[in-house]
């Protein structure tokens, strides 16, 4: 806007020396030369006119993609409400894919075409927030900004699908890209525990610690009743977090283990104060739990150091049954456009909300990354049946991950939107 009134000035200027002249007295020879600067300074204003347009058009799009255009050439709507908006189907699909499936990073699981999902248009989709544009990724930026720095995911294995769509964006702005490792030597594909991806230019690890409950999770105590398992502590932080302490971005999830399926009904029971409360039902544990995390952030973290984000629960797409009972979604080809039967906001959504505004004036680095409204809507995004090779034929299907490229890619965009209205970098 302010390009254009510029331009807009220099014309009204030149239309008013144009008519000075025309009235005055001046001879031929210096007519002759306002015409030679006229012509020059139309020709600069025209130049000026098509940058601006340019700059405004999707045509600008590999650049902004590979670097070559700092974020700083945009403007980042701080106030912009990134988890309300619409999937737009890509004019040009080739442009909005960041990576593919040889990113070796990714597990099989995740690799659909690869397991034989024939159809691709799973792809070609882009989040469209409402009043505002999500910012490009910028893999070359990101990783600048980040320099000697670490990102760290904790929670279940959805969480685990991020990291991955993260490495996989921000890998694509390094050349070399067998010069990326894993600290430990250790295998992506089926590793359980603590990974860490090292980019040695940069100086920066990209690690992910598999935590589903955030909170400890073992023994119950002496003289448990045989029905009592294993129990979760919902009063004492998972023992790892001492590796998280002094990273630059923390980004936390949970909740698809908080259900009576994988808890009560498996004989895994709460435990407070060293006491197991047979009563408690799951969600009032995972209250309980979230005040622990929060609890530890508020003692651990550095306020002037770490952006912390919790990601919102992530939709799964099971139809006709549940995940163990025959559901499905592997019909599922295109986002959902009917909204009445989309699913109502997870009850987790509201517990991971409440807590994070109680901590806004404590630490102002706290944010909650809402995803499970955009989510919601891709129920065609799932593994499905495209199961990775040496998988049972009668293994149920997979409608809690997501494909890779995919999804999650949306929730790395939003996440690099608010570390940019943030104004992150490592210091």
């Amino acid at each position: 806007m302010i390009k254009r009134r510029l331009v807009q000035r220099e014309k009204e200027e030149i239309i008013t020396t144009w008519i000075i002249i025309n009235n005055s007295s001046l001879s031929g020879h210096i007519k002759k030369h306002f015409f030679a600067s006229l012509s020059l300074l139309g020709l600069l204003i025209f130049s000026s006119v098509v940058i601006v347009n340019l700059l405004g058009s999707s045509s600008f799009e590999p650049l902004f993609r590979f670097g070559l255009l700092p974020p700083s050439s945009r403007n980042i709507n701080k106030d912009c409400d990134y988890s309300n908006g619409r999937w737009v189907r890509r004019t040009s699909p080739s442009l909005g894919l960041l990576y593919g499936e040889e990113c070796r990073f990714l597990d099989s699981g995740f690799r659909c075409r690869k397991n034989g999902r024939n159809d691709s248009g799973y792809l070609h989709w882009r989040w469209q927030p409402h009043g505002c544009d999500l910012p490009r990724f910028n893999a070359s930026d990101f990783l600048e900004r980040s320099r000697n720095g670490r990102i760290v995911f904790v929670g279940d294995s959805i969480g685990r699908n991020q990291w991955e769509s993260l490495m996989c964006m921000l890998s694509q702005a390094i050349p070399n890209k067998s010069e990326i490792y894993e600290v430990n030597g250790n295998p992506i594909t089926k590793h359980k525990g603590f990974l860490s991806v090292r980019f040695p230019q940069q100086n920066l690890t990209v690690e992910y610690h598999r935590t589903p409950f955030l909170v400890v999770i073992g023994r119950p105590p002496e003289n448990s009743t045989e029905e009592i398992k294993t129990t979760v502590r919902v009063d004492e932080f998972n023992w790892q977090s001492k590796r998280w302490v002094g990273s630059d971005v923390l980004v936390f999830n949970t909740g698809h283990w908080w259900n009576e399926d994988k808890t009560v009904l498996t004989g895994c029971y709460f435990e407070e104060g060293r006491k197991v409360n047979k009563t408690m039902g799951v969600m009032e544990a995972f209250g309980k739990s979230l005040k622990t995390w929060k609890s530890w952030v508020l003692k651990r973290l550095d306020p002037d150091k770490s952006h912390v984000f919790f990601r919102s629960y992530s939709p799964v797409h099971y139809r006709n049954g549940t995940w163990n009972l025959g559901g499905l979604c592997d019909a599922e080809m295109e986002p959902e456009t009917d909204k009445r039967k989309m699913e109502p906001d997870a009850t987790h959504n509201r517990y991971i909300y409440d807590v994070i505004e109680d901590m806004r004036y404590q630490h102002s680095k706290v944010k909650f990354l809402n995803i499970t409204y955009l989510t919601e809507f891709r129920k065609d995004g799932h593994p499905s049946r495209y199961r990775e090779q040496g998988t049972p034929v009668d293994a149920p299907q997979d409608c809690s991950h997501w494909c890779l490229p995919g999804v999650p890619d949306t929730w790395n965009a939003i996440l690099y939107a608010q570390l940019l209205s943030m104004n992150y970098r490592t210091k």
